[in-house]
């Protein structure tokens, strides 16, 4: 009997879990929290948001933003953008574009890494608490957290990074010429359409005098 048990016992014995494993799984249920926490953020921010959907429009959004809080237009070059909200209340803003994208500030030399998704928060003259820029300094790519200009504005516009340090660069490097809307043409050939139309119209109402 005591053979048998022995038996027994080797019989259901289960293999001992590897250490990677054991992080294996941990990792993958941290992630899982982290992705239902984010979800329930994204959703809390969302009901209180701006949002907007398709590059067209949020290339056009995102520039007027950086407009209106007094910073130059061409900080944030992405492409191919998805989606932006902005929750006026707290500042908080967000992109999202289909790949990371390196863009380089051809007037200062300098390359920038954007993500697929960039949180900040912005106010007057300032951009802070911002995720998903770096910038390559040398040989490595430091963590932008911070944008801000001068006050009273300058010319000049600052970037800090997570550990501390900073560079300053002309304003000039960050903004692009936008093209002019030919809006008065397309009034000029409104006002020549409706003429033509009262023409027409009072041409008609001859006509029918006339019978």
């Amino acid at each position: 009997m005591i053979e048998g048990q022995r038996d027994s016992t080797r019989a259901i014995s289960t293999p001992p879990i590897s250490p990677s494993q054991i992080t294996k799984h941990t990792l993958t249920d941290h992630n899982i929290r982290k992705e239902e926490k984010m979800k329930l953020v994204s959703a809390e921010i969302r009901a209180k948001s701006e949002v907007y959907r398709g590059d067209e429009l949020c290339q056009e959004k995102t520039k007027l933003l950086l407009k209106e809080v007094g910073l130059p237009n061409g900080l944030l070059p992405l492409k191919d953008i998805e989606e932006c909200g902005y929750e006026k209340e707290s500042g908080f803003v967000w992109l999202k574009q289909k790949k990371t994208i390196n863009h380089k500030f051809e007037k200062i030399g300098r390359q920038v890494s954007y993500a697929t998704e960039i949180t900040a928060y912005v106010e007057v003259g300032k951009i802070k608490k911002l995720t998903g820029v770096k910038a390559k300094e040398l040989l490595v790519w430091l963590t932008l957290n911070e944008i801000f200009v001068d006050d009273p504005p300058s010319d000049k516009i600052t970037f800090k990074t997570s550990t501390a340090l900073f560079r300053t660069f002309p304003v000039s490097a960050f903004v692009i010429e936008e093209p002019i809307k030919e809006v008065k043409n397309k009034e000029e050939k409104k006002v020549k359409k409706e003429e033509l139309k009262e023409v027409k119209q009072v041409g008609n109402a001859v006509e029918v005098q006339e019978v």
